[in-house]
């Protein structure tokens, strides 16, 4: 919002031929003033290639490719589509869990019992829990100096001491840029 407060009028520039190039392809490209000088067109004969391509488009329609459609050959249900029907069974995620067994308990070990205990320790809720007492240690210069840069990384800091920026004129480049934002721009 602010970074046009201070921007000067800038110095006016007549428009050089690349710029005069690139509005007339934006005028050719531009979606809407693609047809605004839009002249009669003229009618062409109807060639054996075009009726060819009517009928493809026929045959390729949503709506008619249906049409004339005859009775189909049944095939015979093969091993590999028997293979295939199981496995889509068994990845179904309606049918993965019918006709579930009893599941067989594994023993209490020494590793499970570690994996539950890291777990523990690694959970946001309790890692703070049974919180020991510290061990202070003194403040050596390597730590200070280690503060000194964690306050000038620090997001809250960083803008404490920002001096004035200089406004810089707006040239035909930076208004071409301008521009092609607003056509890109999704708004």
């Amino acid at each position: 919002v602010k970074y046009k407060e201070s921007i000067g009028k800038g110095t006016p520039i007549p428009d050089l031929p690349e710029v005069k190039r690139v509005k007339e392809t934006q005028k050719h490209i531009s979606s809407v003033l693609y047809k605004e000088e839009l002249g009669t067109g003229t009618p062409t004969p109807v060639t054996p290639e075009m009726e060819r391509v009517k009928r493809n488009q026929e045959q390729i329609s949503s709506v008619l490719y249906k049409e004339g459609l005859g009775a189909g050959t049944a095939t015979p249900v093969t091993p590999e589509m028997e293979r295939v029907r199981r496995n889509q069974e068994h990845i179904s995620s309606v049918l993965y869990k019918e006709e579930l067994g009893t599941g067989t308990p594994t023993p209490v070990t020494p590793e499970i019992e570690r994996v539950k205990r890291n777990q523990e320790h690694i959970s946001s809720v309790l890692y703070k829990e049974e919180l020991g007492t510290g061990t202070p240690t003194p403040v050596t210069p390597e730590i200070e100096r280690v503060k000194r840069n964690q306050e000038h990384i620090s997001s809250v800091l960083y803008k404490e001491e920002l001096g004035t920026g200089t406004p810089t004129p707006v040239t035909p480049e930076i208004e071409r840029v301008k521009r092609n934002q607003e056509h890109i721009s999704s708004v």
